[in-house]
């Protein structure tokens, strides 16, 4: 059994988070293979082929010590942070994430996100919307189940199949669209449903696939709603993955070269895993895959904390775009990394910033975007979006245009059978289409 376990995160609200990926232990939460592929696929006849890693730092980052410093307000406000320039003129961000800086024509910071609601969960950056949105029906789907839904909960790759969305860290749901099309989460019998049993060789499986199908015969005969060509769906397109081997493979770092993974920061830094893995999982065929990383919730010593985390965030991320353009699938993958909310402008007595839901950054990469900007920005004090301010829904609007599903269009039916839009704020970004 392999157990990698990250940091446990306590937040102000007392819940404990936990960023995780343990294989060979059952766990509880999420779908494993056989829930994952037994779901009817809705065709999304305008794919574009695109791709999704979305990163959620969970807790809270402080949008003041990222993207938007303010080096000429009141210390109290501006922070221990220096900003520094960019490979793009006027485009700074903060002193901790040199590398970045030195790629930001292929990056994209968003420093006047609105609509934001105070709460600590992950559901905003996951969704567009908050939390307790349709909760009584489930709540709203993350990306990843959309994508699961309009696509199809697995995709077909040149030697078998891939789960559409995938996981790595438990923090996403799939709302009111039900287990079926949540993530793949490759923990415990997740990551067992992957290979063989070592009892059972390939050609023992293809006696049990033949001995299966002579009862399906006989069923079918019986069966007149169909039941039983789906079944054999759902089976067939599970024997592929499995046997593709090709997500296993994925999950299996130790197959990397040690000096790139160094270059994301590992072994050190235990959440570059998650943006390897990512990476990994977008080549074996999987169109969604994300993750959260912990400790944003800076009540207390937010420079400590943010002066040790801001380094691993640059080296592993721009390890991720590196490797993604040396492969010829930057333009092809959507990179999105948010918060719950910004925080507090004015330094509290803790040496933190306490929550703020009024103004928030969002930073995205490739997907064939326009890149190298920042877009908008708050006042003086960076207490509200004061030039070109953007509605989270926007990014969420921006992202699916991306992908080829149409928020305009694309409506999902609840449980109560009432159409639902992907978002309510609907227009996208034109400065990044």
């Amino acid at each position: 059994m392999f157990d990698w376990t990250g940091q446990n995160y306590t937040h102000c609200d007392g819940m404990a988070r936990r960023d995780f990926l343990r294989i060979g232990a059952l766990t509880a939460g999420g779908l494993t293979l056989p829930g994952l592929l037994k779901a009817e696929s809705q065709a999304g006849s305008n794919a574009t082929g695109k791709s999704i890693i979305n990163i959620i730092l969970s807790g809270g980052p402080s949008h003041m010590d990222m993207f938007d410093l303010k080096p000429n307000a009141p210390k109290e406000f501006r922070g221990e942070f220096r900003p520094i320039a960019t490979k793009v003129p006027g485009f700074d961000i903060c002193e901790h994430m040199p590398i970045l800086a030195g790629m930001a024509d292929r990056i994209t910071a968003i420093r006047s996100i609105t609509g934001m609601n105070n709460e600590h969960s992950n559901a905003q950056s996951d969704t567009g919307w908050p939390l307790k949105s349709l909760e009584s029906l489930g709540g709203r789907p993350s990306v990843g189940s959309v994508m699961s839904k309009v696509f199809g909960p697995a995709q077909v790759t040149s030697t078998g199949s891939a789960p559409t969305f995938v996981d790595l860290s438990g923090g996403t749901r799939p709302g009111f669209l039900g287990q079926v099309f949540a993530g793949y989460r490759p923990d415990g019998t997740g990551k067992a449903n992957l290979t063989l049993n070592r009892d059972v060789s390939r050609s023992r499986l293809g006696n049990r696939q033949e001995l299966l199908s002579g009862f399906d015969t006989l069923r079918r005969d019986i069966d007149g709603s169909g039941m039983m060509n789906a079944l054999d769906s759902f089976t067939e397109r599970a024997v592929s993955l499995i046997t593709s081997g090709d997500v296993a493979r994925a999950l299996d770092t130790s197959q990397e070269d040690p000096r790139r993974l160094q270059r994301y920061g590992m072994p050190a830094d235990r959440d570059a895993s998650k943006f390897v893995l990512s990476r990994r999982l977008i080549e074996a065929g999987a169109r969604c895959v994300s993750f959260t990383i912990g400790g944003w919730d800076t009540h207390s010593k937010n420079f400590d904390s943010l002066s040790k985390k801001l380094p691993n965030i640059d080296r592993a991320m721009s390890a991720l775009i590196e490797d993604l353009e040396i492969r010829g699938r930057l333009d092809d993958t959507i990179i999105m990394m948010s918060g719950e909310f910004g925080r507090t402008p004015r330094i509290n007595g803790n040496a933190g910033r306490d929550h703020w839901p009024r103004a928030a950054s969002f930073f995205l990469a490739g997907g064939g975007m326009k890149h190298g900007q920042f877009i908008g920005s708050t006042n003086r004090l960076g207490e509200v979006a004061q030039d070109r301010p953007v509605h989270i829904q926007q990014v969420f609007a921006t992202v699916y245009q991306q992908l080829g599903i149409d928020p305009n269009a694309v409506v999902l039916t609840d449980p109560n059978g009432r159409p639902q839009y992907l978002v309510d704020n609907r227009q996208v970004i034109d400065e990044l289409v």
